[in-house]
């Protein structure tokens, strides 16, 4: 992990496209302004591993259903 001190005003460039700029420290809590493309995506952790964690969930879910969910329609004179 990279530590970088910043007061504010001051930023960082990441990837060439995205500046990141110290707004405001208030106490503990420091505002962070984000200037980036369009194309990408910036969440807050926890919000991102909500995400993900309901994809993998979704995804099991998804599985689940086709390995359980098996059609045993063998045709005319067939038992399973």
């Amino acid at each position: 992990m990279l530590y970088l001190a910043r007061k504010e005003g001051e930023s960082i460039i990441i990837n060439n496209n995205i500046e990141l700029t110290v707004v405001e420290v208030r106490g503990r809590t420091v505002k962070l302004g984000f200037v980036f493309p369009p194309e990408a995506s910036i969440l807050r952790k926890e919000l991102y591993e909500k995400i993900r964690q309901q994809n993998i969930d979704a995804a099991a879910s998804e599985h689940d259903e086709d390995v359980f969910h098996v059609d045993l329609d063998l045709g005319p004179g067939q038992k399973p």
